[in-house]
């Protein structure tokens, strides 16, 4: 099953409950939330106050995406945010597998993100530990970039990897994803994709709708 995971950082921050009401309406059950600090990433983004308030407001899935350096010092505070899942890029963890367990110990899923220029192989010995795979199809720290081209492979090779394994392990797709290109990454072994801008502005639903229809076609 593929689904839809907008990004949160497009949305208007001045009315937020509103919109993660809109599209939460429109059928999204998961919503992707960036965390950024400005040392791993350019930017800084929204923090746990944030994450709390949109908690008392939704019951989506809070996909919760740590782009900060020495995360393990945040998991237990992201979790009683109201996360239901945490992703951390393998590029941050000095120990990764020990980060891992300790999401897992949380009762969250967990999943790992690898910048563009990070191969697959450092999921060798974790891959069956994790419940999602994301590969950045940007570098991560900005929104409104272009899909790297290149992703494409690398999409297709990490799904081959789960296939050889025989797991069912959510591979999600961060960057540049829009509905000219969903078939393009869906094809390649996307379940989730993360879509910011083409979701979050005028006519939100319409645009929902839009991915949804291209989900239907490719489930035919």
């Amino acid at each position: 099953m593929v689904q839809l995971a907008p990004s949160v950082l497009s949305a208007d921050f001045s009315r937020l409950g509103e919109e993660l009401n809109v599209i939460e309406k429109a059928g999204v059950k998961m919503l992707h939330i960036d965390v950024m600090d400005g040392t791993f990433v350019p930017n800084i983004s929204l923090g746990m106050p944030v994450i709390q308030s949109m908690r008392k407001v939704s019951n989506m899935f809070f996909d919760v995406h740590l782009m900060v350096s020495n995360p393990d010092n945040i998991i237990e505070s992201i979790a009683k945010c109201g996360a239901d899942g945490i992703t951390v890029h393998a590029e941050t963890c000095t120990h990764l597998h020990r980060t891992i367990q300790n999401i897992k110990k949380l009762g969250l899923k967990v999943g790992v993100a690898l910048n563009p220029a990070t191969p697959i192989n450092v999921l060798d010995y974790i891959i069956q530990d994790i419940d999602m795979v994301l590969i950045m199809t940007v570098n991560p720290g900005f929104g409104g970039q272009s899909y790297i081209e290149k992703m494409t492979q690398k999409i297709k090779d990490t799904r081959d990897m789960c296939n050889r394994l025989g797991l069912n392990t959510d591979i999600q797709v961060d960057g540049g994803i829009s509905p000219k290109n969903a078939k393009e990454v869906i094809e390649a072994g996307a379940t989730v994709l993360v879509a910011g801008s083409s979701v979050f502005g005028e006519n939100k639903e319409e645009r929902i709708k839009e991915f949804c229809k291209i989900f239907e076609e490719g489930r035919k």
